[in-house]
């Protein structure tokens, strides 16, 4: 208010008082009239542009119930000597009330991408990553099957119960020429000869490991030779759910704590024909490996099945770190590592390392490390092969939002996500009109016989932050990986503008 509005209203008040002191019965009426006099220009101006009712009209029924100065003159008594004007009480009773800043309307739809019939029966979430503020959903509470997006859960959970340090070991153990070859869940542990490598970099080797054992028997020679597979209990070894052409083609071994190269026909070649006995390959490359070491007797021992008895170590070998691993299971979605870290992550946790443990096991250490309600996911497997495991987008998107924030140790994940267009399973994805989103997509591919799924961040293109997690699922083909890039490329493009409509 300016001086000049300050001096027109004082004429108002002189006379409003003078009023008051003559007609004291009626001070009370008279002092919600005198607020409107004090108040009404600025304040309900201000009321007509934010309340619901216009205060004009209810300034109009304070006004109209107050009597004029001559009917109160004409009713009026002895003044008592306790009525005072209430003026500042009606004044308050004049103000506006505060509302909040009204939400701003979005306007950007994918609703047509997200309707593509490729998508089959389609579940999805995007989040402002920010805010937390769900921007658009499509039954983001019903559990689905994730595919290889599984392997997010799986990797969260890693780092919280084993840590990104953590590394798997295999020994040998045993007395008086008896020993025992004792896994760890170590699938990368190579029989691959020294200079070579395996499709896991720098992984530990059986040769070392029998270098050790040559060097702690001396001329003494082996009389037997037995594998030890007991760290979890292998009669659940190969999920029912799973198609055999996972193991015969080679994207899935056999889950038993002791292998070697993740059971491949060849150590090299990521997809390689996997075996029936894993266990027992891992004893042949190993007798294979102590001869070459020149322990007397390894050519012929014999390999039998047991329990490690023996305390006394022989050798060791351990694995590259969990934080290390990370960056070759998900880049390549690797379903072997995906299974050694459920089955360690479990027994680690005290449980018992068997596939029906994942559930509890993935529940408990979502919740405590990164405060995520975890009630609803059901955990069949941790490569995400089974079309058994159900996990809301819902749930997947607030993931992403602790990877994206690198939460825990969680920034191991966040640097192995693909990136579109340029790194890992989305290195030649998001082409065409959808390349305008190449480098601002971080995700996680998943995909088996019924669904094809895409989880992750987005670096939109108004600087906006999201996470989400899409599924397509059903009788669904791969041209419902352009579908899912589409839609990916169309929520890059909304941003925080992004609509649920």
């Amino acid at each position: 208010m300016t001086s000049d509005d300050e001096a027109t209203s004082a004429g108002p008040l002189s006379r409003a008082t003078a009023f008051i002191r003559s007609h004291p019965r009626g001070s009370a009426i008279t002092g919600g009239a005198l607020a409107l006099v004090l108040f009404g220009g600025s304040a309900l101006a201000a009321g007509a542009a934010t309340a619901p009712t216009a205060p004009s009209t209810q300034a109009g029924a304070v006004a109209d119930s107050a009597p004029s100065p001559s009917a109160s003159s004409s009713r009026k008594a002895t003044p008592k000597a306790t009525s005072t004007p209430k003026a500042t009480a009606s004044a308050e009773r004049a103000k506006p009330s505060p509302v909040a800043s009204p939400v701003p309307l979005r306007t950007c739809s994918v609703a047509s991408a997200a309707a593509d019939g490729r998508l089959g029966t389609f579940e999805g979430t995007v989040v402002n990553a920010a805010t937390g503020a769900t921007l658009f959903d499509r039954n983001g509470q019903t559990p689905a099957r994730t595919g290889s997006v599984m392997k997010t859960l799986t990797t969260a959970t890693a780092l919280s119960v084993l840590g990104p340090d953590y590394r798997f070991t295999t020994k040998v153990v045993g007395k008086d020429g008896d020993i025992t070859l004792v896994g760890g869940g170590d699938a990368t542990l190579s029989a691959t000869p020294a200079g070579s490598e395996s499709v896991y970099s720098g992984a530990p080797k059986l040769s070392d490991l029998a270098t050790q054992v040559k060097s702690r028997l001396g001329t003494k020679a082996l009389k037997s030779i037995q594998l030890d597979d007991s760290f979890w209990n292998d009669a659940d070894r190969y999920d029912a759910s799973w198609p055999l052409t996972e193991r015969t083609i080679g994207y899935q071994p056999e889950v038993v704590a002791l292998m070697v190269d993740g059971d491949r026909a060849n150590p090299a070649l990521a997809t390689s024909p996997r075996s029936t006995d894993p266990v027992g390959r891992a004893g042949e490359a190993f007798r294979a490996a102590l001869a070459a070491a020149g322990v007397k007797g390894a050519s012929t021992a014999p390999l039998t099945r047991g329990v490690a008895t023996s305390k006394t170590v022989l050798g060791q070998v351990q694995s590259q770190p969990v934080s290390t691993l990370v960056g070759q299971m998900i880049p390549n979605s690797d379903n072997t590592l995906a299974e050694m870290f459920a089955r360690v992550s479990s027994k680690v946790s005290g449980s018992d390392g068997s596939a029906a443990s994942l559930t509890s096991v993935y529940q408990a250490a979502l919740k405590k490390s990164y405060s995520l309600d975890s009630s609803k996911i059901k955990i069949v497997d941790g490569s995400g092969e089974s079309a058994n495991n159900g996990v809301p987008t819902a749930f997947e998107a607030n993931l992403m939002i602790k990877v994206l924030n690198r939460e825990g140790s969680l920034g191991v994940l966040y640097d192995a996500l693909p990136v579109s267009g340029q790194s890992g399973t989305l290195a030649t994805r998001f082409t065409g009109a959808n390349a305008v989103a190449r480098g601002a997509v971080h995700a996680k591919t998943g995909w088996i016989d019924s669904a094809y799924t895409l989880a992750g961040t987005i670096d939109a293109k108004d600087g906006t932050k999201l996470a989400f997690a899409f599924y397509a699922i059903g009788n669904v083909t791969g041209t419902a990986r352009e579908a899912l890039d589409t839609l990916t490329t169309a929520a890059y493009s909304c941003g925080a503008n992004l609509t649920n409509s």
